[in-house]
């Protein structure tokens, strides 16, 4: 009786002690995982967000594509959890359609193109597009016609029964070329033996003679316009008189522009021409603080730009919300401005 007994009770004990135990291993873990849990969600407060961004620019052989890698690369240096990785395109025009698609985030395209798709109604963009707003002007475009200079090339209206490259398909420069075209009373499609070529596909057929002029929209001076002057002094083609006027009366977002004599071998006399400018457009819902920063870092870190492309000495806040109406600015963009005193 009494060895049962204790039997009993040192079977009772023990599973006592198993209850216990199993109880305390099931309360540790749970106060275990919360503290877990709560360290993880401050962690991930805690955590910059991470922006991989796109930007698209425009052919390699052009001003965008370089000086796009160069801001990009002082954007990435300068503000923490942002990654712009820039893209070739086929510049302006495409730009702001991929830009109003979602397809990239940034985009640098000329003002002419970008004013006409918030507008719409026209051959590029038939419908108004909404999806995009601008940040700020990056540089003045001078468009260039580059012609050799024994073609006899002087004006736009000798351009008539020539070979002529008007720039790629979906471009600002081809958007601009037909409306200079048209100012002079030529027919792109019909006066002109038209080509659409890159520019320095252009600049190489002007230097092997297969072409008799180029239009381009580029900083000044261009490397590529210097580079066909080491075998064939070129012409700057003139945009003045009454095709120019009509030019201005009909599109504002053009205005006259000089290039100076000498800026080209074989251009001695100042050049008289037009301008647009090139600005940095993005995604409208993009976040407002982050389009601060890029806005911010591009306009107080020229110096470090033009180190990796000589146009980003023309990036300033005297030029910055020239030409960019009626496209609205990015909120972020109009902040910075408010503080700088440039915009109310």
């Amino acid at each position: 009786m009494k060895k049962s007994f204790m039997l009993l009770l040192t079977f009772l004990l023990a599973f006592s002690v198993l209850a216990a135990c199993g109880q305390g291993g099931g309360e540790q873990p749970a106060e275990e995982n919360t503290g877990e849990q709560g360290e993880n969600q401050e962690q991930a407060e805690g955590t910059e967000t991470q922006y991989n961004w796109l930007m698209a620019t425009g052919g390699t052989g052009g001003t965008y594509y370089p000086l796009g890698g160069a801001m990009a690369e002082v954007w990435n240096d300068n503000i923490e959890g942002l990654n712009v990785t820039v893209q070739s395109t086929g510049a302006s025009v495409e730009n702001i359609r991929l830009l109003a698609g979602g397809e990239t985030e940034l985009a640098m395209a000329m003002n002419g193109p970008a004013q006409a798709a918030v507008q719409g109604g026209t051959d590029d963009f038939p419908e108004a597009l909404e999806n995009f707003a601008a940040v700020g002007v990056i540089y003045p475009e001078v468009m260039q016609i580059i012609a050799p200079k024994d073609s006899g090339i002087e004006t736009v209206a000798d351009l008539k029964g020539k070979r002529v490259s008007i720039g790629p398909s979906g471009s600002g420069t081809a958007a601009a070329a037909v409306k200079i075209l048209e100012a002079y009373g030529i027919d792109p499609d019909n006066d002109i033996e038209k080509f659409q070529d890159t520019f320095s596909d252009a600049a190489t057929k002007i230097k092997d003679g297969n072409l008799d002029a180029a239009f381009a929209v580029l900083a000044v001076p261009a490397a590529n316009v210097v580079d066909i002057t080491t075998a064939t002094p070129v012409t700057i083609v003139d945009i003045s008189g009454e095709g120019l006027d009509k030019l201005l009366e009909a599109d504002s977002s053009f205005s006259a522009y000089t290039i100076p004599g000498g800026t080209y071998k074989g251009q001695d006399e100042d050049a008289q021409t037009v301008s647009q400018w090139a600005v940095l457009y993005v995604q409208k819902d993009l976040p407002e603080d982050v389009i601060y920063e890029i806005t911010r870092v591009m306009y107080e870190n020229t110096d470090q730009i033009a180190q990796g492309h000589a146009r980003g000495d023309q990036i300033t806040l005297d030029n910055a919300i020239k030409g960019i109406a009626p496209v609205p600015f990015h909120p972020g963009a109009e902040k910075y401005y408010q503080e700088k005193g440039i915009l109310d």
